[in-house]
């Protein structure tokens, strides 16, 4: 059975999608929140949710940021009026992309993508690093980035900071198959934290701002470019 929360604050539009889903030939366990401070409060976690971008009190995005941070597998899919919704790409990973009104086939359709991929949930992507501190195995998505200081390498994690001894660039060079890309001499940032990008600066998940050398601009937007359009 599929889980699968619907947030919008509007009720006809609660109301649309909730029948189409029913028509589904899948098994689903459909609950409706009209508000994300009723999504954030709720103890239930879902497989799947449909969040609408712009609501009163806490927007989609903002909604989406707070369900990121206890739930990093969840997949979802924004609903928006609009259909540039390029904007919303950094914010928050999205499963996909859907421009009101909804069609029943589209939305019936990214239901079926769910099931395959929870059926083709990855395994942790685990590596190794000789660091100061002994050899350590770390996910890839537990990293947020790599910085070279004083001759050493800074190695920022969820569970804190480690370090690490030899070049930057040939690590960066190691981290490249991984979705990491060095958009600073000094710098090997993990394209899956990257919240932001404005100008020259790099904001990450974790609120850390990294620069971005004008020199290594153009390659770091296209790999940055094409890792976003792979989570599509």
């Amino acid at each position: 059975m599929l889980k699968i929360a619907l947030c919008d604050d509007e009720k006809p539009v609660l109301t649309q999608l909730t029948r189409a889903l029913q028509d589904s030939p899948y098994l689903l366990e459909i609950t409706p929140y009209s508000s994300g401070e009723a999504l954030l409060s709720a103890t239930q976690t879902y497989d799947l949710i449909f969040l609408d971008v712009d609501m009163k009190g806490i927007d989609g995005i903002q909604t989406a940021r707070r369900l990121r941070k206890k739930d990093k597998q969840v997949k979802i899919v924004y609903l928006t009026a609009y259909e540039d919704y390029r904007d919303y790409a950094f914010s928050v990973h999205a499963f996909g992309y859907l421009v009101k009104p909804v069609k029943k086939e589209t939305l019936l359709r990214l239901v079926k993508e769910a099931l395959e991929y929870t059926k083709k949930a990855e395994p942790p992507c685990l590596l190794r690093f000789e660091t100061t501190e002994g050899t350590r195995t770390i996910d890839r998505n537990d990293i947020y980035y790599f910085e070279y200081q004083n001759r050493k390498i800074l190695m920022k994690t969820r569970a804190g900071d480690l370090w690490l001894k030899g070049s930057i660039t040939q690590l960066g060079q190691r981290m490249e198959k991984y979705d990491f890309q060095m958009p600073h001499k000094s710098f090997i940032v993990n394209l899956a934290q990257v919240k932001s990008l404005k100008g020259y600066d790099i904001l990450l998940m974790d609120g850390s701002l990294i620069p971005l050398s004008q020199k290594k601009s153009a390659a770091f937007r296209e790999a940055l470019g094409a890792y976003l359009a792979k989570q599509l």
